[in-house]
């Protein structure tokens, strides 16, 4: 079990490592968490070779950008940005061999990717995050629209994990897509972030949600993702989010 860690960025992340082979049981969560998985095109992650996007954030004391390029079937991250003194920063590694990689690559960007595919892929972590309790909690208000949207809440372990504690309720339509967000850090009553799931594009067989505004501990912040595209298995081409 990875030591358990905040990061502190909008929003964190999961428990352990981001494994796509391992599913929890059916019977281990409600049939909401699948439905909304496959929305996003979860049954069809396995077309997929690879995922490229930037991230973006501006919130408090927070504005940069950084660029992925996540291999799903590989688990290899190549990663674009700047290090800590701003410098710019260009890698690649395995996730499978992190042990052997750079302080840099194991203590500042495994995180940040984590971070940042969280926002992106947030449904599949319904079914990849085993160590979370996912929960049906039937229909309720919107945090910051007028009208109801399904409730499910996502709770993590006290202990362990890179988000220990931490809550994140998800305010789904009829159709199983995310309109809204909560995130609990530590499983807080006050709402440590809330954020909006708009813009929705597919590339490929994805479904993505590209822009997040809404609050950081109650002042304006937003995530959003530009140049988000897939490679499908057997191509060299990319396919852009449209």
């Amino acid at each position: 079990m990875t030591k358990a860690r905040h990061v502190p960025v909008f929003g964190v992340l999961l428990i352990g490592a981001l494994c796509p082979a391992v599913r929890a049981s059916a019977e281990q969560r409600p049939a909401i968490a699948d439905e909304i998985a496959k929305t996003y095109g979860f049954e069809s992650l396995g077309q997929v070779d690879a995922i490229r996007y930037t991230f973006h954030i501006d919130a408090p004391s927070l504005k940069f950008s950084r660029s992925w390029v996540w291999e799903p079937n590989t688990d290899r991250v190549s990663y674009e940005g700047k290090d800590k003194a701003g410098n710019p920063v260009k890698v690649a590694y395995s996730r499978s061999q992190l042990a052997t990689q750079s302080a840099m690559v194991k203590d500042e960007i495994e995180f940040a990717f984590l971070n940042d595919q969280y926002w992106l892929l947030f449904p599949f972590h319904l079914v990849w995050d085993t160590g979370a309790k996912v929960e049906d909690a039937g229909m309720h208000k919107l945090p910051v629209g007028k009208s109801s949207a399904r409730r499910v809440v996502v709770t993590y372990p006290a202990q362990g994990g890179f988000t220990p504690g931490d809550a994140w309720e998800i305010f789904v339509g009829s159709d199983n897509r995310i309109r809204e967000l909560i995130y609990r850090k530590g499983g807080d009553a006050k709402p440590t972030v809330i954020a909006a799931w708009q813009d929705y594009e597919r590339a490929g067989p994805l479904l993505f949600s590209l822009n997040h505004p809404g609050t950081s501990k109650g002042k304006p912040a937003r995530v959003w993702f530009t140049d988000v595209a897939v490679r499908l298995v057997g191509s060299d081409a990319w396919v852009n989010a449209q």
